[in-house]
């Protein structure tokens, strides 16, 4: 009795069956903490485990930046920061590069040659983006100029008028609500294959206005332009797509890479044709004020022949001839010389292009041109010139009687 008061504890007994319990507990620790380090090490070692983690992450991070998971956004967008990759030996290497240009460059059919490699692979990435920039617009009427892969003020212009028309701020850049407002694009480029017929209608244009009126058109001098112009691009863009090309030598067969442009199917009628001068810009509106076609224009060279104020279209004709009147270019020796006034065949080479609309008042006109890289940068006589498809487009969009506007 004395040995139990001393120690005050249970009884011998009783107190050889708690230590038991004690080693049985610390035993089974120690076994669930086993059983948890092989857990961790499986878990670091097993693809399986890992992938439900990465995506559960990836899910988070998509939710918290409200943007859909790596594997689900659409990387089809016009213009998108990047840093340069190895150079591409192709456009369509291009496409496939770990910085995939914004929108991808599929073509319809494969070309028997090689094809689409521009003419410095250190361009390919600021030709890519600003071409396909330049396409997209295109194919909504809104013309950045010809197709070149250059950013210049006609396309900022391009890239205005689409921020207006689709009340977007205006800033002449392609920002974020600009660049997903505009959307992804079909296929880039096309392949186009020379016919004999494209061949036999190419020959030289006279430099003489007497020659080219003894001519029987006033047709393309050269595939090369043919072919640039059935692209809306710019010579030189044709040749960076197509590098292997000898254009000096064409062949029935050559199958060459042009941009896959095609203006949109007219839905309605112009109801105002609107010409601002210090812009050197040509804009078609429907009878809502909806932008129906926006175009770089040429203006007359001299203040006076720019007539501000309403005018009206009086005549609309397709592949017109051109009368050639010497008292219009009093700087021509040729005219001078002649004294008498000469009727030029049609052509794509003709002075008024491939699209002449006549306007109220004499000697005025909105008319395509033979350098349609040269619309907006040089001045005209007295004339609204445009690119060749430019003005066929604007043909099917007026009629008699639409109102010109023309603003300073």
């Amino acid at each position: 009795m004395q040995q139990y008061t001393k120690f005050k504890g249970p009884p011998p007994e009783r107190q050889s069956g708690g230590w038991m319990y004690w080693v049985l507990a610390l035993a089974g620790l120690a076994v669930l903490g086993w059983i948890w380090w092989q857990s961790g090490r499986n878990a670091e070692t097993s693809p399986a485990t890992q992938l439900p983690t990465t995506n559960k992450l990836s899910r988070i991070i998509s939710t918290a930046t409200n943007r859909p998971p790596a594997a689900q956004r659409d990387t089809n967008m016009i213009v998108r920061p990047k840093l340069a990759p190895p150079a591409p030996t192709n456009l369509a290497a291009a496409a496939s590069s770990s910085i995939s240009p914004p929108l991808s460059l599929r073509t319809n059919s494969a070309p028997t040659a090689r094809p689409n490699a521009p003419a410095s692979p250190r361009d390919s990435p600021s030709v890519l983006s600003l071409f396909e920039t330049q396409l997209a617009l295109a194919r909504l009427a809104i013309s950045p100029g010809v197709l070149d892969g250059l950013n210049g003020a006609q396309t900022r212009a391009a890239v205005m008028a689409f921020q207006r028309a689709e009340k977007l701020p205006i800033t002449g850049t392609l920002d974020d609500a600009a660049r997903t407002r505009l959307g992804p694009s079909e296929a880039t480029l096309l392949a186009y294959t020379i016919t004999s017929s494209d061949l036999a209608r190419l020959q030289a244009v006279s430099t003489t206005w007497l020659g080219k009126s003894q001519q029987t058109a006033l047709d393309f001098e050269s595939l090369l332009e043919l072919v640039a112009e059935k692209g809306h691009a710019h010579p030189n863009f044709i040749r960076r797509l197509n590098p292997d090309v000898d254009w000096s030598k064409p062949a029935p067969g050559t199958v060459v890479q042009i941009p896959n442009v095609a203006y949109p199917r007219p839905h309605a009628k112009a109801a105002k044709i609107k010409i601002q001068l210090s812009a050197k810009t040509l804009q078609a509106f429907d009878a809502d004020g909806n932008l129906l076609a926006h175009f770089p224009c040429s203006i007359a060279q001299r203040v006076e022949k720019r007539p501000v104020g309403e005018l009206h279209v009086a005549v609309a004709a397709p592949n017109p001839n051109y009368t050639f009147d010497p008292e219009v270019f009093p700087e021509s020796t040729e005219a001078r010389e002649l004294g008498r006034k000469l009727i030029l065949p049609p052509g794509p080479n003709n002075p008024v292009g491939t699209a002449w609309i006549g306007l109220d008042r004499p000697g005025y006109g909105i008319h395509g041109t033979p350098s349609p890289e040269q619309v907006g940068r040089t001045e005209s006589h007295g004339c609204f010139r445009l690119a060749n498809w430019d003005a066929e487009y604007l043909l099917k969009l007026v009629s008699v009687g639409t109102p010109v506007i023309v603003e300073p």
